[in-house]
């Protein structure tokens, strides 16, 4: 049998059955909290790793109650893992509509499927699009100048690559 690959199988059903169990867990204790879940990965080392985001941010000590919560969860017996509970970052890009709804008012950087990049202000979000509102310059019809025009442009999620949070420092 030379030359034949034995293929490797990953366990992905306990896999799924971890990340199932782990989204009910967190989904369950922020359910009373403003606090939403971001993203939940977990790695075929059992490395579960957790974003969390409010529309107020996110303490350290409810990052730790989360972590300590959820430890007291699952069974160490059964599967050993490493637990990391943390906040959305900053710059990272949305992954969720809560961040987009959190960020409606502040400028935004959005990467569309076509490779054009935009930046304006996040203006609306709903489940199927949100919106952004940017600044041009146009010269009109006759005029000498060009003047600054504010313009509303709607995105299907499905037509971009990311959308992010533009920190500026004035």
């Amino acid at each position: 049998m030379e030359g034949t690959a034995v293929p490797f199988v990953v366990n992905s059903t306990l896999e799924m059955i971890l990340k199932n169990t782990v989204n009910q867990i967190i989904e369950s204790y922020l359910a009373s909290t403003e606090y939403y879940l971001v993203d939940l990965k977990i790695s075929n080392d059992n490395k579960i790793q957790i974003e969390i985001d409010s529309f107020d941010g996110v303490s350290i000590d409810f990052c730790v109650a989360l972590s300590r919560h959820i430890e007291s969860e699952l069974n160490r017996d059964e599967e050993d893992f490493e637990l990391e509970v943390s906040s959305a970052g900053l710059t990272e890009p949305f992954k969720v509509l809560k961040q987009y709804e959190k960020n409606i008012g502040n400028e935004v950087e959005v990467l569309t499927t076509d490779g054009k990049k935009l930046s304006g202000i996040l203006s609306a979000a709903n489940s199927e699009f949100f919106s952004l509102e940017i600044e041009k310059s146009v010269k009109p019809e006759g005029a000498k100048r060009k003047m600054t025009i504010t313009e509303t442009l709607d995105f299907n999620y499905n037509d971009i690559k990311y959308t992010k949070y533009i920190i500026r420092f004035k």
